[in-house]
Order: C-alpha cells, then sequence, then structure tokens
C-alpha cells in the first residue's frame, strides 16, 4: 500500500494545467512518426457497438463527444468523473486537445487503500488529486499501435512525459500494453483506443502514482 500517497503537492502540479496546451515534444513527435489507423485488434469484439463505436462501462463511446462527455456516460468511470468535478478538470480536458488519457475504472480506484479516494476529494486535497488526475494524461495522441511501435523502436521501453510534469514508462508484457509508474506499480490496459473527439482513451486496471 502506497502510505504517502496524501502529501503535499509539488510546485509542478500546479504549474500542470498550463501545460495542457503543449504536447512532450519528444512523445508528440514519435507519436505523428508512428501513428495509424486504429486497430481492430485494440479492442474485443465485445466492446464494440453497431456502428463501430466502442462500449465502456455498458455506454457506446461517441467519437464526435470529448472525453469528459463520453467517461460520464460510462458507469466504470464514474469515481474517475467524480475526481476530474472535484479538481475542475472536465473543462479542461474538454479543450481542442488533443488528449491521451489512461483512465483507471472504478475497480481500480477500489484497489487504493481504504478512505483514500474520499480522503483524495476533500477540498484540502485539490492539488494532491490534480497532480495525480494529470499524471494520467499526455499532450499529444497516442494510439495503441503508436505506443506499441515506440516502444519496439526504444528496445521494449519507451518514457513519456505527463502533464503533471512526471513519467510513465511504456511496455508490453505478452501482449498486454503495461504502464509503469514512478511509484513502481503498474496499471494493464484492459480496452486501448476508445477515440474521442480531442484524443483517445485507453482505459486501465489501477491507478497510476506518481513518485
Amino acid at each position: 500500500m502506497r502510505k504517502t500517497m496524501i502529501r503535499a503537492a509539488t510546485a509542478s502540479s500546479i504549474l500542470a494545467i498550463s501545460a495542457f496546451a503543449l504536447a512532450p515534444a519528444a512523445f508528440a513527435q514519435d507519436t505523428m512518426e508512428s501513428e495509424g489507423s486504429m486497430s481492430s485488434d485494440s479492442m474485443s469484439s465485445d466492446s464494440m457497438a453497431s456502428g463501430d463505436m466502442p462500449m465502456v462501462g455498458g455506454a457506446a463511446m461517441d467519437p464526435a463527444k470529448t472525453i469528459p462527455e463520453n467517461a460520464s456516460a460510462a458507469s466504470n468511470l464514474s469515481t474517475l468523473v467524480a475526481a476530474l468535478q472535484a479538481a475542475d478538470l472536465v473543462e479542461t480536458l474538454s479543450g481542442e486537445g488533443p488528449f491521451t488519457v489512461f483512465a483507471p475504472t472504478n475497480a481500480a480506484f477500489e484497489k487504493l487503500p481504504d478512505g483514500t479516494v474520499d480522503t483524495l476529494l476533500q477540498p484540502e486535497n485539490k492539488e494532491q488529486l490534480t497532480k495525480i488526475l494529470t499524471y494520467h494524461v499526455v499532450s499529444a495522441e497516442a494510439t495503441s499501435e503508436a505506443a506499441m511501435q515506440m516502444i519496439e523502436d526504444d528496445g521494449g521501453e519507451h518514457d513519456v512525459t505527463t502533464v503533471s510534469g512526471d513519467t510513465l514508462t511504456l511496455k508490453m508484457d505478452g501482449d498486454n500494453l503495461v504502464i509503469i509508474d514512478e511509484s513502481g506499480g503498474g496499471a494493464v490496459v484492459e480496452q486501448a483506443d476508445v477515440m474521442q473527439a480531442n484524443g483517445v482513451v485507453h482505459v486501465i486496471d489501477s491507478v497510476l502514482m506518481p513518485e
């Protein structure tokens, strides 16, 4: 368990919001070079709705809608949506982007120590919550195909800088795309390439924590 989860936010977390409009140069460049069209192999067939709209939490994800609009419709992302609201990030993630969001499910949040989510949602912990949430966002659009290509090009691992200013490491575990955080934890992409009007969402099974 991470016992130091609720600690004072660093100055980088305060500056993170203004960084949403700026794509990390290396990742953005790699994405543009590596990205292809969304691969049907990156989604299971039972996660697709009629009209090729992926289903998340029982709801069709409309590629013409923004990340918060679609997330609000997904029953398994309700904790994430509540956290975005508490951190005042809904409007930011409704912007033009593009964004890549690694979206933890409700079950992912339930893995955290008892009381952690309730504590983070308190107004006095808004800066820490903001840092954690922006650690799940990259200011560039990267499909799983692009990410896997970057991992291959870099010899098995690819580091990306998130909006919080911290680093995530992407790697493969068999056929699974895995994200390793600075605290040594990891998350598996459960559902990739959920395309949005302002980016792409990859649904993950754990909450990522900066160091």
